[in-house]
């Protein structure tokens, strides 16, 4: 009896410390904070990061440059993925190359570049799966548009705030609770996310600013890592007024009870 009370209680101490972990980046710099959590949640040097650089246009530069960042760092093997268009051969190249990282990070550019390789359902599928088996998720700018199962593609009229002029499409959506934006305060893109959040209230507005990122453990607590701010926009019950939380770094944020966090 007491050794079956303890496999009980050590098989609910392992599912509560296995989560899933995402990390969001703002966009800008990597900073070493950033990378250094991202690391450690890969592996350290046992482990291998994949990076997925579909969203770019210079696939080859992008690895490169997210290379050099870690390499600055640690020893931990980095490998870069097929590179879309995938074909069937290089499609077979990638699944098995994801099959055995222990870190994934999606890199800047076009987020509908990413979105139209996965079109794909497998690959599509194969992602989620990852994650849901604890596997650290990362992105930047581009790499983190995708986050959100609303994605904002970066098309509209950002002049206004109204949701219904602001181009969404289909994301990879590991976090299905927020919309996500990116380069938030550098680029003054308040009015687009506002919109889209009295368009869908249900959702919260997260905005991350350049060279700053979020991270995120079990879908639900938030911590700001990096250098400047994020930006948390929640609408209330009556029409037009929203709830607006600024977050420092080292600052903390429950995404599903919607309050800070000490």
């Amino acid at each position: 009896m007491l050794r079956l009370i303890f496999l009980i209680c050590l098989l609910t101490t392992t599912s509560l410390l296995a989560q899933e972990r995402l990390i969001m980046v703002g966009g800008g710099k990597r900073t070493p904070d950033v990378m250094a959590k991202f690391i450690e949640l890969s592996g350290k040097e046992n482990g291998k990061i994949l990076v997925i650089t579909w969203a770019s246009g210079e696939q080859e530069a992008s690895f490169n440059a997210f290379n050099k960042d870690v390499v600055a760092q640690s020893g931990i093997k980095v490998e870069q993925a097929a590179v879309s268009p995938l074909t069937p051969e290089t499609k077979a190249i990638f699944l098995k190359q994801l099959q055995s990282a222990t870190g994934v990070f999606f890199t800047g550019g076009d987020q509908t570049r990413i979105m139209a390789v996965l079109q794909d359902e497998e690959l599509f599928n194969a992602l989620h799966a990852k994650y849901k088996a604890q596997v650290v998720f990362a992105g930047t700018s581009a790499g983190t548009a995708i986050m959100s199962e609303k994605m904002i593609t970066g098309e509209g009229d950002f002049k206004v705030i109204d949701g219904s002029k602001v181009e969404i499409k289909k994301g990879l959506g590991l976090l299905n609770n927020i919309i996500v934006d990116q380069h938030f305060i550098k680029r003054q893109r308040q009015n687009r996310l506002i919109g889209l959040i009295f368009q869908n209230p249900t959702l919260l507005g997260v905005g991350i600013d350049e060279n700053t990122a979020l991270y995120v453990e079990g879908n639900r607590i938030a911590e700001v890592l990096g250098e400047s701010e994020v930006m948390i926009f929640e609408a209330l019950k009556n029409p037009k007024e929203m709830k607006f939380v600024m977050l420092a770094k080292g600052e903390k944020f429950d995404l599903t009870k919607r309050k800070r966090v000490k």
